[in-house]
């Protein structure tokens, strides 16, 4: 049987430890404030008043912490107490180049040490789907891979770059915030032209935001730019959705004209709009 620490039980973390539970591991947890931690002794988890308590005998210790600053403050607790061997899966979204640093740092000091960010929200954690992401040693992924497996639907080991998996992590918020962003300016038009809010998102009969990157996103990566729909017009539709929007706050829209304007002022008007990634291809 698995014997586990969760340090971290917010909705995530609280997923992951209702899950594990069902699963049969032996489950430890933590969490600054400890009412969320004590919400979770009626699902079979053991309710530690420090990190060192909920550390002590874990065979995996999971990190499900909200920034850099909590996964250092939380690991100098943890460090003196750590079993011999033990692995630290840390789920928490952080910056790339002080994840590289911690793990160098880690390494050093002879702890096992994998970065597991997620793409998944609570109830996915307690049902063990959506995709965790991991980078580290190889050999310490091995020791895991098949109880990583259980926790999540997709299990993708992306090498021992150390800071490879929050890199992803990053690239997939990004896509997920900039939808929403341009979801929100989509209804934000919609309320200024007059069309229902479930009205508006009929469009997406139309456009497949996932389908256009697929379609778009190959050439970017490239740094071709032969026109098919060239900035000039792009930003012309956008000053059509910007005069629309009467003044009405947008999210994404305002920030890609100012953009639009410093790459055709640039002289580059006249490529396709995949252009407005030049600076990131060249």
């Amino acid at each position: 049987m698995a014997s586990i620490a969760v340090l971290g039980t917010g909705l995530l973390g609280s997923g992951f430890v209702e899950a594990a539970c069902r699963r049969g591991w032996s489950v430890a947890v933590w969490n600054r404030t400890l009412a969320k931690a004590e919400a979770l002794a009626a699902v079979g988890a053991r309710v530690a008043p420090t990190v060192a308590e909920a550390v002590r005998g874990a065979q995996r210790v999971h990190l499900v912490l909200g920034d850099d600053a909590s996964v250092e403050e939380v690991l100098a607790a943890a460090l003196p107490a750590l079993e011999a061997g033990a692995v630290i899966c840390d789920h928490t979204t952080t910056q790339p180049a002080l994840t590289a640093t911690r793990a160098g740092r880690l390494a050093g000091q002879g702890v096992a040490y994998l970065h597991c960010p997620v793409f998944m929200g609570p109830a996915a954690a307690r049902e063990a789907k959506g995709s965790m992401l991991v980078a580290g040693p190889r050999a310490v992924f091995e020791r895991v891979e098949t109880d990583l497996a259980q926790m999540t639907g997709r299990l993708a080991y992306l090498g021992e770059r150390p800071d490879q998996a929050a890199v992803m992590k990053l690239l997939g918020n990004a896509l997920i915030i900039g939808v929403v962003g341009l979801l929100a300016d989509v209804l934000t038009l919609a309320r200024s032209a007059g069309l229902a809010p479930a009205e508006a998102l009929g469009v997406m009969e139309f456009i497949n935001p996932g389908a256009v990157a697929k379609l778009r996103g190959p050439s970017m990566a490239e740094g071709s730019f032969d026109p098919s729909f060239a900035l000039t017009m792009a930003r012309k539709d956008v000053r059509l959705m910007l005069e629309t929007a009467e003044g009405l706050p947008l999210a994404v829209l305002s920030g890609l004209a100012e953009r639009m304007d410093a790459l055709i002022a640039a002289g580059h008007g006249d490529q396709d709009v995949g252009v407005l990634a030049v600076d990131a291809v060249e």
